[in-house]
């Protein structure tokens, strides 16, 4: 199986060498061919962790599905860290990949990997530390605490294969291809369904072996995707002599990548306090709310997978010194975000009552409170939501994450946060509050996301220095 796998993956990558290159050809072409495996990649990883509670709750009970979607809290913060640190190689790699400079692309994944190997044991560390007094702050039932520390533990220690696998997608689409991390997350999300079956059902392991699953295929995938990159004669080889931090590639990776991180922190803990909120109003609203959410979740996937094509889009004709095709890259990928997102809405709007019962066919309040959710939160809002992402995802190409981590803060900390508690503690609007401080909380980043974006200061902004085809250096230092 493997080896005919790993066959087709070389083809493919031959096939693909030209399609890497984004600084040329149709540009909404190029977006839509990019995007697409993301969102499947996106659906994917989603699906497996719907797999891993839907075995764990089977067999385990309802114990065991507490444990895991507290703990997934932690996990969902650890790979915010990890997906916004490596974000800072994507877009390195992405514009000197436009630039032609394949030493400092070998350069720029060599210092990514280290960096990823380091921040793996620190956070590796730290999670260690706080996942037991985190999840008493939490009141995590004391029936499934020990399986909540116990899954945790395991996720800890595999950190490492979790930062290794994104450091190399990041990598790769960094070099504009997003179907390879596809067929690598394709890899793990079999292994993951696989070993929880194995593990969970027939071995009776119960959480700890959910989590055992999820790292094994981490690890696996990681392992594949070396030993393909190795065997189709990838740019970087691997080999221990280019595992060597560069400072000023260390530098640019952290301007991005750090960032990215406390946006993807930030909005993930803001998420976790409005739990907490909504928890004040009992069982069937919270319930309710978590089935919206999920729903919203995936609802926003084409947005999400449209902005990382504009990302690896934009960075490349960024380090080609190609200021019209930014512009152009930005308003196709805006178009394309707010067209199909309209879709998206108005199909979940037409059945939103459908699509609840699926989830909860028997309560019908949770059916009645999560149409509630779905009206407020997946409407016109979605639409605004997807030019805010988009203008992110824009600013995070051309090397300006510090514009959508202010963006970040603005959506969470200075408005939904603050907007929701009002609305429902002091007004004293219900639940119904909490989802109209989320509804609107998109409104002044995608505001300050189009004024940036219309600003000309950023088009001499400059990551990496502009090189020439003769070989000439124009536009002096980048900015670092």
């Amino acid at each position: 199986m493997f080896p005919s796998a790993f066959l087709r993956l070389r083809k493919d990558f031959d096939k693909m060498k030209e399609k890497q290159n984004l600084t040329t050809g149709s540009v909404p072409k190029k977006l839509i061919m990019f995007a697409l495996p993301l969102l499947l990649a996106n659906l994917l990883q989603s699906f497996y962790s719907v797999v891993d509670m839907l075995v764990v709750g089977n067999v385990v009970g309802e114990t065991g599905l507490a444990a895991i979607s507290n703990a997934s809290m932690i996990s969902f913060i650890i790979n915010s860290i990890c997906i916004g640190v490596t974000m800072g190689g994507t877009v390195l790699i992405a514009q000197y990949k436009g630039a032609d400079d394949k030493q400092a692309q070998v350069e720029t994944a060599g210092t990514l990997c280290v960096i990823s190997f380091v921040a793996s044991l620190i956070v590796t560390i730290i999670g260690l530390c706080v996942y037991n007094p985190l999840f008493h702050v939490l009141n995590v039932p004391m029936a499934s605490m020990q399986e909540a520390c116990e899954y945790m533990k395991i996720i800890c220690y595999g950190t490492i294969f979790v930062f290794g696998f994104n450091a190399i997608c990041s990598i790769m689409k960094g070099f504009g291809d997003s179907k390879s991390p596809l067929y690598f997350i394709t890899i793990a999300t079999i292994v993951n369904i696989v070993l929880d079956l194995i593990l969970v059902g027939l071995l009776g392991m119960g959480t700890a072996g959910a989590a055992y699953a999820t790292i094994f295929a981490q690890a696996i995938s990681l392992m594949v995707s070396i030993i393909h990159l190795k065997r189709t004669h990838f740019i970087f080889d691997f080999k221990l002599k280019r595992f060597v931090i560069k400072s000023d590639k260390l530098l640019v990776i952290l301007k991005v990548g750090l960032p990215t991180a406390v946006q993807m922190v930030v909005v993930n803990i803001s998420y976790l306090v409005i739990t907490g909120m909504l928890n004040n109003f009992g069982v069937s609203v919270a319930a309710a709310s978590g089935v919206g959410l999920k729903i919203n979740t995936f609802a926003g996937m084409p947005c999400w997978a449209i902005g990382q094509a504009v990302t690896a889009m934009a960075g490349q004709n960024m380090g080609s010194n190609d200021i019209k095709r930014v512009k152009k890259t930005t308003k196709i990928g805006l178009l394309l975000n707010v067209v199909i997102t309209f879709i998206v809405v108005v199909t979940v709007q037409l059945f939103a009552r459908q699509i609840i019962a699926l989830f909860e066919p028997e309560s019908s309040e949770v059916i009645k409170d999560g149409i509630l959710y779905l009206r407020i939160c997946c409407g016109i809002n979605s639409l605004i939501y997807t030019i805010m992402y988009t203008f992110d995802s824009f600013a995070i190409g051309i090397g300006s994450a510090n514009i959508a981590m202010i963006n970040a803060l603005l959506d969470a900390v200075f408005v939904r946060l603050p907007v929701g508690w009002l609305l429902t503690f002091v007004v004293d609007m219900g639940f119904s509050g909490v989802y109209i401080g989320q509804a609107i909380s998109p409104i002044l980043p995608a505001i300050v996301g189009l004024l940036y974006f219309k600003n000309k200061a950023w088009e001499k902004k400059k990551l990496i220095p502009y090189i020439d085809k003769g070989g000439a250096v124009k536009g002096g230092k980048a900015i670092i």
